[in-house]
């Protein structure tokens, strides 16, 4: 019997999310504050990691199978964070291993993700169209005619024709019913998976003060530039990071350490995950003045990027 669909599917993997929270009111669980980077003048109530960090039917097609490999990694999550907090993150491979995983996870499973491979696919969309009509116009106009029995006379309704073509082959059904895309994201997972297997592991604290994690948790960084350039392709990237306690991120690197980074490094981390995020960042809830630096963060970057004196700024890029 085929799996149901999950429509309810974390892309802030829940154990991640429960690092950031304290134990509410009775009967209420675990919560965590929530900012709304869109509207950081909204005050957010106290949530429950259960109703953050989640899309609806991200993967739309045999959610199951992506599910089940996305549980391969997180099954192995708990016991690995426990390590970092512990201070010995390199004892066991295994744990190393979990966390290399858990940083692909999120940078794959993903809005970013989602949104790269949706333009990618309209783009190939658009070029296949125009391919066939310079290549092909008889074909096309024969094809037309035995479809649809009319003659194609002009451009527009060659154009047009071929539109239809690109929309009936099977790629294009596949990306309609989500197929194509679970199959693109289990891929790239094991690609990314695979290329990061040469990085090592940067497990850092903060001197003072705390990590934020926004629903974008995973980010490629560039740190040569004022402020870092991120969500670059992760082959041009010089690191790809993911907070996953508040007094931890992960870090891909050259070398496996445990280190501190001053407090300006850490506000510049949590300001990547600001703008990184794609609707909102998670933090815990005593920590006031975060919340406060993530509002203020958050304003100011909306005011620039809204701002009609201001170029267009692109915040995506290649995986």
């Amino acid at each position: 019997m085929k799996a149901p669909q999950i429509r309810r599917q974390h892309l802030v993997s829940q154990v991640l999310l429960k690092q950031f929270t304290v134990a509410g009111p009775e009967g209420s669980g675990l919560q965590l504050r929530p900012v709304d980077v869109r509207n950081p003048g909204r005050r957010n109530k106290l949530a429950s990691t259960r109703t953050c960090g989640w899309a609806d039917t991200f993967v739309a097609f045999d959610s199951a199978s992506a599910e089940k490999l996305w549980d391969s990694v997180e099954r192995g999550a708990h016991a690995a964070i426990e390590a970092v907090r512990r201070g010995a993150p390199f004892a066991d491979p295994l744990h190393v291993r979990a966390l290399r995983d858990l940083i692909v996870l999120h940078y794959v499973r993903s809005y970013r993700y989602r949104d790269v491979y949706v333009n990618a696919f309209e783009n190939v969309r658009v070029k296949v169209r125009s391919e066939v009509v310079e290549r092909l116009p008889e074909p096309v106009r024969r094809e037309a005619l035995r479809q649809t029995g009319l003659h194609l006379a002009g451009e527009g309704a060659l154009n047009a024709f071929a539109e239809r073509l690109v929309e009936q082959s099977e790629v294009t059904q596949s990306f309609g019913t989500g197929a194509l895309f679970r199959t693109s994201i289990e891929s790239m997972f094991n690609r990314v998976r695979a290329t990061s297997s040469d990085w090592k592991l940067e497990v850092l604290t903060p001197e003072n003060g705390q990590f934020l994690i926004g629903d974008n948790p995973a980010v490629t960084v560039r740190t040569d530039t004022r402020p870092w350039s991120y969500n670059m392709a992760i082959g041009d990237a010089h690191s790809l990071v993911l907070p996953i306690t508040p007094r931890h991120l992960l870090a891909l690197g050259r070398n496996n350490i445990v280190s501190t980074v001053p407090r300006p490094l850490m506000d510049q981390i949590n300001i990547v995950q600001i703008r990184a995020a794609d609707r909102y960042v998670y933090m815990h809830p005593r920590s006031t003045k975060l919340e406060a630096f993530a509002r203020e963060s958050a304003k100011r970057w909306r005011a620039g990027r809204l701002s009609p004196y201001r170029g267009a700024e692109s915040e995506r890029g290649g995986l």
